[in-house]
C-alpha cells in the first residue's frame, strides 16, 4: 500500500504541483509571519540595548501625588543631584538628559512624520569629554551652541530634505520657533529608527523647552566595571528624594522601549496572518475537491484492491499516506517561501512615516513546527473525508464504468442540514438589525452569524449547481451546441462543481461584503466629517496632549478675512464608566461655528457646573434639562456634580459634551490651552484665506489647517487605506481559487479524453474544444461569483445595523460599479484559468483518444 501510494503521489507531477502550491501559499504566510516577528522582536531588543549600551540606571522623576498643585511639587532632577550621583560608589559616569517631544517642517514646509507624537524626539546634545556626546554622534556639521541653532538625526533630514545650513521651523508646544540647522547626527534610539524623528537642541534650551531652567527629565548613570546594575540601582535610590525621584535599572529601561516600540507596531505582525488564514481556508476546499476527485477517478483501482484483500483500514491509510506526502512538501517548500516572505515583509510595511528595524532572520522552532503542523495538518484533515470514501467503495464498485450519484436520500439529509445552518445564519444576523450598537457580544454574533452563513452557503451549493447553471446556461446556450456542452459538463458532477466554486464563492463574499461595509461607512464618514461644522475652518492640534497658545488664537482672529475665531479647549469627561469628549466652549461664539440642534435647553445658562449633552450621552445616562449628571472631567480625580442645561441631537463637531471653556481649559491635559479654533470668514474656504490662515499659525508642523473637503477627505482616508489593504490580502484567496479551477479542468479533461476525442472525430475543430473548456470555466466562475455575491451583500446589509447602531447616518449604500468589476474579474479570472486545460484538450490526437481505454 505504501508503495500504491507513492506512485499515485508522482504519477500526475501536475496536478501534484498545484495542490502543493495551495497549501504551500498558507504555510508560507504562517510561517514567514513567524520567523519575521521573531526577527523583528529580535530587532527591537537590539536596538534598544544599543540605545542604552553604558547605562546601569535611569534617574527619573515621580509624578506628584493626585490633587497636588504644580507649584508644590518642586523638580529633584538639577546639577545638585548630578554632582551627588557622581560621588556614589560604582558610579563611573553621570549623564543627565533634557527630552521632550519636538516636530518639525521638512524643507518644502509641509510637517515631518507630525502624526506620530510617540516618536517625535526632542532632546539634549550634552557634551561629554572632548566636547562631543556618545550618544549622538555627529555625521555632519556641529553640534547646537546656543538657543538659535539645533541638529537633527541623518534619517529625519533625509526625510525632510534638510541640509546644513537651512532655517527650520520646530515646535515643541504653543508658538512656532525657527532655528538654524548645524549639524547631523545618528542615532539607534528606536522610536527614531522605526519612522520619528529627532530634534536635538543645546542643553540650556532643552532645559527650559522639556523641564525647567536648571533642571533635567532624567539622569543616566554608568556603572565602573565590577560593579552590576541592580547592586547600584539600590545605591543610587539611598540618595535620591523618594517622594521625588525614582531609579531603573538600564536593562529594563531598553525592555521597556523595546516594549513600547513593539505595540505600536504590533499590527503590521497581525496583517500577514490575516493573509495566511484566508489562503489556508480556501486552500482547504481545493485539497478537499482533488482527493474526491482522485478518489472518483480511482473507483475501479480501489475496487480491485479492495477485491485482493486490502481492508477498509488501509485504503484510509493509502489516501492519507498521500496527503502526508503532498503535506510534507507543502511544509516543506512553503517554509522556504516563508523565508523571503519574512526578509522582504520590512521593506513592504515600511513606509516614509514607519520604518521597520532590519535585522538578522531569527528562525526558531515555532515557525518550523507551525510550518508542519499547518502544511500537514490541512492537507490530512482535507483528506479524511474523501479517505473515508475510499474506504466506503465495495469489490463490486469496480464492475461498475461511472461514478454513481449521490442517493436521494443523502441528498436529502445536505438539503436538511445546508437549510438548518441557512436559517441559524441568517437568523443570527436578522436579530442584530435592532442592534444600537457594537458592542462586543454583538460583534461576536454577527461573525458567528456570518460564519454559519457561510457554510450553510457551502453546503447547499451542489444542491443550488443544476437551477443556477442551467439558468446561466440560457447564455451560454448562445455559442450553439458548444455552449450547451460546456453546460452538460459543468452539470456532469454537481457535487465537484460546487467544490470548484467554493473557493471562488468564498472569495467574492468576502470582498463584496467588504465592498459594501467599506463603501456605506465612507459615505457616513464623509457625511459626519463636517457635520454640525458652521465653521470654514478648523485648526487644530495633532494630538489632546499638545495646545494652541493665546497669542496664536489672537493672531488668527486678527488675521485677514476672519469673521469669527471660536476657541474650544478640548478634555475628557468620565461618566458611568466610561471615557467621553467634552468641549469647553464659549456660548456666543459655539453659536457662531457650530450647527446645534437642541432637543430641549439651550447654551445661554452655560457655565461652570453646568453643562449641554448630546442626545446619545443625556439618552444613556437617563438624564434631561434640570437634571443632575456626577463626572470627573480631565486629569481631575474629583468627582463632580453637574447640572444639565441643554440636549442637542449628536454633533461631531461638539463632541459627546459642552462645557464652559474656562472650566474645560482647567481640566484639560494642558491646563489652560486650547485644542481647536473654529474659523468663519467674510468669503468663505479659498486659497487665500487657507494661505493667511497657516500664516497665522507660523506655519506650526503641530496644527492642522482644515477645511471642510480635507475633513472629509482625512476621515475617508483611513476606511479606503483599510480597504485597499483587504483588498491585497484577499487577492491570495483569487489566486486559489484560479488554481481550484486548473486542477478541476485538467483532471475533467483526462477523464473525459474519450469524449473529447469523439467529439474531435465527428468534425469539432481544436478551437471549438478550447471553446467549450473556456465556456465551462466561466459557468463554474459565474455559479461561484453568484453565490457569493449573494452571500456577501445580505452578510453587509446585516453587519451594517451593528454600524448603524454605533455610528450616525449609516446607511447602506451598495457600490453597483465595484460590484460589476468583481463579476467580471470573476469570469476573466475562470476564462484565465482555463487556457492550459483547454490548451491540452485541443491537442488530443482523436485517433489516441478514442484508442484510450
Amino acid at each position: 500500500m505504501f508503495r500504491t501510494a507513492l506512485r499515485n503521489v508522482f504519477a500526475h507531477k501536475a496536478r501534484l504541483a498545484m495542490t502543493v502550491l495551495a497549501v504551500c501559499l498558507g504555510v508560507a504566510f504562517v510561517s514567514g509571519t513567524l520567523v519575521f516577528a521573531d526577527s523583528s522582536a529580535a530587532a527591537y531588543r537590539a536596538a534598544a540595548s544599543q540605545n542604552f549600551a553604558g547605562i546601569a540606571v535611569s534617574v527619573t522623576p515621580k509624578d506628584p501625588p493626585p490633587g497636588t498643585a504644580v507649584d508644590e511639587h518642586s523638580p529633584a532632577l538639577d546639577d545638585a543631584l548630578v554632582r551627588k550621583l557622581a560621588g556614589v560608589p560604582g558610579v563611573a559616569a553621570v549623564r543627565p538628559t533634557a527630552d521632550g517631544s519636538a516636530v518639525l517642517n521638512a524643507a518644502d514646509g509641509t510637517p515631518l512624520r507630525a502624526d506620530k507624537a510617540w516618536a517625535n524626539l526632542g532632546a539634549a546634545y550634552v557634551p561629554g569629554k572632548g566636547g562631543k556626546d556618545s550618544r549622538y554622534p555627529l555625521a555632519e556639521g556641529h553640534a547646537p551652541r546656543d538657543g538659535k541653532e539645533l541638529a537633527v538625526d541623518s534619517g529625519t533630514a533625509s526625510a525632510g530634505h534638510l541640509r546644513i545650513g537651512d532655517m527650520v521651523t520646530v515646535a515643541t508646544d504653543g508658538p512656532v520657533m525657527k532655528k538654524r540647522l548645524v549639524g547631523i547626527v545618528t542615532t539607534k534610539d528606536t522610536r527614531v529608527t522605526a519612522g520619528g524623528t529627532l530634534v536635538l537642541f543645546d542643553k540650556a534650551s532643552a532645559q527650559r523647552l522639556f523641564a525647567s531652567p536648571g533642571h533635567y527629565t532624567g539622569i543616566d548613570v554608568s556603572a565602573a566595571d565590577g560593579t552590576g546594575q541592580s547592586e547600584l540601582s539600590r545605591r543610587v535610590e539611598d540618595v535620591l528624594p523618594a517622594d521625588r525621584a525614582q531609579a531603573t535599572t538600564g536593562s529594563a529601561q531598553a525592555d521597556q522601549e523595546a516594549t513600547n516600540v513593539d505595540t505600536m507596531t504590533r499590527g503590521y505582525r497581525k496583517m500577514p496572518m490575516i493573509f495566511a488564514g484566508v489562503s489556508l481556508f480556501i486552500g482547504s476546499f481545493l485539497v478537499v475537491n482533488t482527493f474526491t476527485m482522485l478518489v472518483s477517478r480511482r473507483t475501479r483501482e480501489i475496487a480491485l484492491l479492495r477485491a485482493i484483500g486490502a481492508g477498509r483500514r488501509q485504503m484510509v491509510r493509502s489516501v492519507l499516506l498521500e496527503a502526508l506526502l503532498i503535506g510534507l512538501t507543502a511544509s516543506a517548500a512553503g517554509f522556504l517561501l516563508g523565508l523571503g516572505i519574512a526578509a522582504v515583509l520590512p521593506d513592504v510595511l515600511s513606509t516614509t512615516g514607519d520604518t521597520l528595524p532590519d535585522g538578522p532572520l531569527v528562525i526558531g522552532a515555532r515557525p518550523v513546527l507551525a510550518a508542519l503542523g499547518v502544511g500537514v495538518g490541512v492537507t490530512v484533515l482535507a483528506a479524511w473525508l474523501p479517505a473515508r470514501g475510499a474506504a466506503g467503495i465495495a469489490p463490486i464498485e469496480a464492475l461498475r464504468a461511472a461514478e454513481q450519484p449521490p442517493s436521494a436520500a443523502r441528498s436529502r439529509r445536505r438539503g436538511l442540514a445546508g437549510l438548518a445552518l441557512l436559517v441559524i445564519g441568517a437568523g443570527l444576523l436578522v436579530s442584530l438589525t435592532g442592534a444600537e450598537d457594537a458592542s462586543e457580544e454583538n460583534l461576536r454574533s454577527a461573525m458567528l452569524g456570518c460564519t454559519v452563513l457561510l457554510f450553510a452557503m457551502i453546503v447547499l451549493s451542489p444542491l443550488l449547481a443544476a437551477p443556477v447553471i442551467r439558468l446561466a446556461g440560457r447564455l451560454t446556450g448562445r455559442f450553439g451546441v458548444i455552449g450547451r456542452l460546456a453546460r452538460e459538463n459543468a452539470l456532469r458532477d454537481p457535487r465537484r462543481t460546487a467544490a470548484t466554486a467554493a473557493t471562488l464563492m468564498i472569495s467574492t463574499a468576502l470582498v463584496a461584503g467588504l465592498a459594501v461595509i467599506g463603501n456605506s461607512t465612507g459615505q457616513a464618514l464623509d457625511r459626519q466629517a463636517a457635520a454640525g461644522l458652521g465653521a470654514d475652518y478648523v485648526i487644530g492640534t495633532r494630538t489632546p496632549t499638545t495646545g494652541i497658545d493665546k497669542a496664536t488664537v489672537r493672531r488668527v482672529a486678527d488675521a485677514p478675512g476672519v469673521r469669527t475665531a471660536a476657541a474650544v479647549s478640548d478634555s475628557t469627561l468620565f461618566v458611568g464608566g466610561r471615557v467621553r469628549e467634552i468641549s469647553g466652549v464659549d456660548p456666543r461664539a459655539a453659536a457662531a461655528t457650530m450647527e446645534l440642534d437642541f432637543v430641549s435647553g439651550s447654551l445661554d445658562d452655560l457655565g461652570p457646573g453646568r453643562i449641554a449633552l448630546s442626545s446619545t450621552l443625556a439618552r444613556e445616562q437617563g438624564v434631561g434639562v434640570g437634571g443632575k449628571l456626577t463626572a470627573s472631567m480631565g486629569r481631575s480625580q474629583k468627582t463632580g456634580t453637574y447640572t444639565v442645561v441643554g440636549v442637542y441631537r449628536d454633533n461631531p463637531t461638539a463632541h459627546d459634551a459642552l462645557g464652559a471653556r474656562s472650566e474645560v481649559r482647567h481640566n484639560s491635559f494642558r491646563p489652560g490651552s486650547v485644542q481647536r479654533i473654529l474659523v468663519r470668514t467674510d468669503d468663505g474656504a479659498t486659497s487665500r484665506t487657507q494661505d493667511r490662515l497657516r500664516t497665522a499659525v507660523g506655519d506650526s508642523p503641530l496644527l492642522k489647517v482644515q477645511d471642510r473637503e480635507e475633513l472629509v477627505r482625512e476621515a475617508a482616508g483611513a476606511v479606503g487605506n483599510l480597504l485597499t489593504l483587504m483588498y491585497g490580502l484577499l487577492a491570495i484567496g483569487v489566486v486559489i481559487s484560479a488554481l481550484g479551477i486548473v486542477n478541476t479542468l485538467a483532471m475533467s479533461v483526462t477523464e473525459r479524453t474519450r469524449e473529447i476525442g469523439v467529439l474531435r472525430a465527428i468534425g469539432m475543430d481544436r478551437s471549438g474544444v478550447r471553446r467549450m473548456i473556456r465556456l465551462e470555466a466561466v459557468t463554474v466562475a459565474a455559479f461561484g461569483t453568484l453565490l457569493g455575491l449573494v452571500g456577501g451583500v445580505f452578510g453587509a446589509w446585516a453587519v451594517g445595523a451593528l454600524a448603524n447602531g454605533a455610528m450616525e447616518g449609516y446607511t447602506l449604500s451598495v457600490p453597483w460599479g465595484t460590484l460589476a468589476l468583481v463579476c467580471l474579474a470573476s469570469l476573466v479570472i475562470g476564462a484565465l484559468a482555463a487556457a492550459l486545460p483547454a490548451r491540452r484538450a485541443a491537442a488530443l490526437s482523436p485517433l489516441e483518444a478514442v484508442a484510450e481505454a
